[in-house]
């Protein structure tokens, strides 16, 4: 993915063009967006930490607390950082930190945005452990519908760049997968075809004995409804994961 960024040109494209390109082009356009070599969340908290120990507790550290949030650093995560970084960089930084960082979190409430928020109406539940082996990143999962029941439903939420292995509903008759996505964006994938975009509203019907992934954006978190068809000798089968180079790929 490429990070669009014009805050350069938009403030010193006419005083400083070089600088603007500099900022715009190389350093977002080209030195963000190498996902593949360091996911967006760990640039994030790589950035935050470096201007903290640099002193800089201006409304560039405000810019990048609150991107670090929209690139899935949590609230708990964030504060774990910054009492960390007190340690090496100096209380009062930190201080000066905390009290921006509580505005965009705050913000984030306000708006209905925070990330404890994720998980749309349904709301995020708890991590999904039980098969954490399957996922690459962290998901959630929140029973609407008791397991044991002739039609079980769960609200699953991925955290931006999660996704699920490359996996198939196999059943002898009937069987088969519907996601009704509630929030954020994501991506669903059948085997052999292109990749398609979900967003709120979207209803994916996955026939049984079908190959396929799906999960978040690289930029988004995101949560469907996951339901199956009831089927005669239904059983999954988990597969491969979705390697880096695949999933960075599509846009």
């Amino acid at each position: 993915m490429t990070i669009k960024q014009t805050a350069g040109h938009d403030a010193l494209g006419e005083f400083a063009p070089e600088f603007a390109h500099l900022n715009d082009d190389i350093l977002f356009g080209e030195v963000w967006s190498r996902e593949d070599k360091l996911p967006l969340k760990l640039r994030s908290i790589v950035t935050v930490s470096a201007l903290i120990g640099k002193g800089i507790v201006d409304s560039s550290l405000k810019y990048h607390l609150a991107s670090a949030k929209k690139n899935g650093v949590t609230q708990e995560e964030m504060a774990e950082i910054l009492t960390h970084i007190a340690f090496y960089a100096g209380w009062p930084n930190a201080w000066a930190a905390f009290n921006m960082a509580k505005e965009v979190y705050a913000e984030d409430d306000e708006n209905g945005e925070g990330t404890e928020l994720n998980g749309g109406f349904f709301g995020l539940g708890k991590p999904n452990d039980a098969f954490a082996q399957y996922f690459i990143g962290q998901s959630y999962l929140n029973a609407l519908t008791s397991p044991d029941d002739y039609l079980a439903i769960f609200n699953v939420t991925f955290e931006p760049r999660c996704r699920n292995n490359w996996h198939i509903h196999h059943a002898s008759k009937g069987g088969g997968q519907v996601l009704v996505c509630v929030d954020g964006e994501g991506w669903y994938q059948e085997e052999g075809k292109p990749a398609q975009r979900l967003r709120p509203g979207d209803v994916v019907e996955i026939p049984a004995n079908v190959k396929h992934w799906h999960g978040a954006a690289a930029d988004s978190w995101f949560s469907h409804l996951a339901f199956e068809y009831p089927g005669e000798d239904a059983s999954n089968e988990w597969l491969e994961p979705v390697d880096d180079g695949a999933y960075n790929a599509l846009s």
